[in-house]
């Protein structure tokens, strides 16, 4: 075990500091993680829709499925304006973050990433009428203002902000009085680096387009973003992933950080894709969505670390290991796995490296064949990451009962798996140095 964990500091450990350090990846995880409020909302406004729809299919609530037709029509409109428009709010996201992570204008980034990527889509729309499809030049596709154009987004509202940030850090600028007000200034100052990053854009557009007839815009979302996230769907794409965000974390690094960027780009785009197809009438497309990590493996935070917390409380004889655990049981209810992560520690513990990896692996593999054989819906509604084992795979997957089943007996495995490292972790300590609470340095021996 001792040369496992050496070679994993050897070869592991450098990529994973060197992915956290880039500034590009940081913003990109950042925009995701600032649109929460939007996704959230939108998933609210799905789940009201749902509720509705449930109480008077199976439960014959007509009287009540009526009275909350006003509810459900402002659920329509809270979606129409948030979960429609993902990409757009994205791209302005993006660009912000990017600027601080760059420092540059973050207004003028956010301005200039929204306009690279509004160029950058289809200028064309197509509509139904009488049985005929009439094709509207001059006109967005606002089916792509949605995570159908995410990866666009992330494309091209990138290369122009970094075409803005380039001209401005040259000072490539309108130069005026001092005496100007603030907001003026700055906007003189990101005139010309906003000018020339928007054109440049708008060329790389036209002269693709020009040479393939074709918009770029589709056919980055034809070659290259569907089949990421078909690609995602694979069982061992899965695993993989599952497995290094648990090997980042035992180095105490936060794993879902340093992946989130793949994450979200790959699997948010498959759950919103659920979303929206849900909200439609229609059947999910995709098997594994962001929240399915969530909610069937991640639970009580990376490696289901609620359950060892239970374990503790069940087996453990320890007092310092006991008082650990139970400081951090509510944290851990909520999916705040710190506590016991760095409290215990779990984090380059080697008596805990295989449970650690070990029991999300086997809990996502259990879903995901639960999942294909349709026992199980897909998860289809985005929930809060705080929210408790049990309630949030019921949420998630759209009130769906078996999701309950399957998280408990997610948890049981878990269980299973963690309980025989706790015994041996009773019986693994310095008796020269015993471990306190309050102890800040912690060693471990084999007997």
């Amino acid at each position: 075990m001792n040369r496992l964990v050496r070679w994993l500091e050897d070869y592991v450990l450098p990529i994973a500091k060197r992915l956290g350090q880039i500034r590009w990846l940081v913003a990109l995880r950042d925009a995701f993680v600032s649109l929460m409020p939007i996704t959230i909302a939108g998933s609210l406004a799905v789940l009201i829709k749902s509720l509705v729809e449930a109480a008077k299919i199976h439960l014959g609530w007509n009287a009540f499925a009526f009275a909350m037709q006003p509810f459900v029509s402002i659920s329509n409109l809270v979606w129409r304006g948030t979960f429609s428009l993902f990409a757009f709010f994205f791209a302005l996201a993006l660009g912000y973050q990017l600027a601080k992570a760059f420092e540059g204008n973050r207004l003028a980034a956010a301005i200039v990433s929204l306009s690279s990527f509004a160029l950058s889509i289809a200028s064309f729309a197509k509509i139904k009428f009488h049985g005929d499809s009439i094709l509207i030049r001059d006109a967005f596709d606002i089916s792509q203002f949605s995570t159908t154009g995410l990866f666009t987004t992330i494309l091209f509202g990138s290369a122009g902000f970094f075409i803005y940030w380039a001209c401005y850090k040259a000072r490539i600028m309108v130069h005026l009085s001092a005496n100007l007000p603030h907001a003026e200034q700055a906007a003189f100052d990101s005139m010309i680096p906003a000018i020339i990053a928007i054109f440049s854009v708008g060329g790389i557009n036209y002269l693709f387009q020009a040479l393939t007839g074709q918009y770029l815009g589709d056919w980055l979302l034809t070659s290259i973003q569907m089949p990421l996230v078909k690609w995602g769907q694979g069982f061992g794409t899965v695993l993989l992933v599952t497995m290094l965000v648990q090997v980042f974390w035992f180095f105490g690094i936060n794993g879902l950080g340093v992946l989130s960027p793949i994450l979200d780009s790959i699997w948010l785009t498959a759950q919103n894709s659920n979303i929206t197809a849900v909200r439609n009438g229609r059947i999910p497309p995709y098997l594994w969505g962001r929240g399915s990590f969530d909610v069937f493996a991640w639970f009580g935070g990376a490696g289901g670390t609620v359950m060892l917390i239970v374990a503790i409380l069940m087996f453990s004889k320890r007092s310092d290991y006991r008082t650990v655990a139970k400081i951090a049981l509510a944290p851990g209810i909520f999916n705040i796995g710190e506590p016991i992560l760095l409290g215990l520690p779990v984090v380059l513990n080697p008596v805990y490296l295989i449970p650690f990896v070990l029991a999300p692996v086997v809990s996502v593999a259990f879903s995901y064949w639960v999942s294909v054989m349709g026992l199980v819906n897909p998860v289809q509604v985005a929930v809060p990451s705080i929210m408790p084992p049990i309630i949030g795979p019921f949420l998630a997957c759209n009130y769906d009962w078996r999701a309950i089943v399957l998280s408990i007996v997610d948890m049981l495995i878990t269980l299973a798996i963690w309980t025989p490292f706790v015994i041996a972790a009773d019986k693994i300590a310095d008796t020269n140095n015993p471990k306190t609470f309050f102890t800040t340095q912690f060693f471990f021996t084999f007997r």
